[in-house]
C-alpha cells in the first residue's frame, strides 16, 4: 500500500492511509487476529458472512429489477441534499471524525470503531 506525502502534509496522507486501510479490511482483520479464533468458530462466522453477502446481494438484484422497492434515502434536517451521516449539518456528534462517539441524544454508550 503506498501513500504519497504532497507538500510535506504527512495529516492528510495519514488520513489517505487510514482510508485505504479501512477500505481494504486492515483493520477488520487485525481485530479479528487479536484473539485465537477456533477453526469452528471461525468456518461459522465465514459461512454467516457468505449467506449475509448472498442475502444482500439478492436485495440489490431485486431492487434493481424493480421487485421491491428501494430504500428511502434520509436527509438531514441541516442542509439540504446532505449525506446521511456525513459531516457538517444539524447532527451534533453525529459523522466527522471527533467527539466522544456517542448517541445524539447522549443516552447510547460510545461506539467502538476499528
Amino acid at each position: 500500500m503506498q501513500v504519497f506525502v504532497r507538500d510535506n502534509n504527512v495529516d492528510q496522507a495519514l488520513r489517505v492511509l487510514k482510508k485505504k486501510m479501512q477500505r481494504e479490511g486492515v483493520f477488520r482483520e487485525m481485530k479479528r487476529r487479536r484473539f485465537y479464533e477456533k477453526p469452528s468458530a471461525q468456518a461459522t462466522r465465514e459461512k454467516g458472512e457468505a449467506i449475509r453477502r448472498a442475502r444482500k446481494l439478492a436485495r440489490k438484484q431485486a431492487q434493481r429489477e424493480g421487485l421491491i422497492a428501494a430504500p428511502k434515502k434520509k436527509l438531514l434536517p441541516g442542509r439540504p441534499g446532505a449525506r446521511p451521516g456525513g459531516p457538517g449539518g444539524m447532527g451534533g456528534e453525529q459523522g466527522g471524525m471527533g467527539g466522544s462517539g456517542a448517541g445524539a441524544d447522549g443516552r447510547r454508550p460510545p461506539q467502538r470503531r476499528f
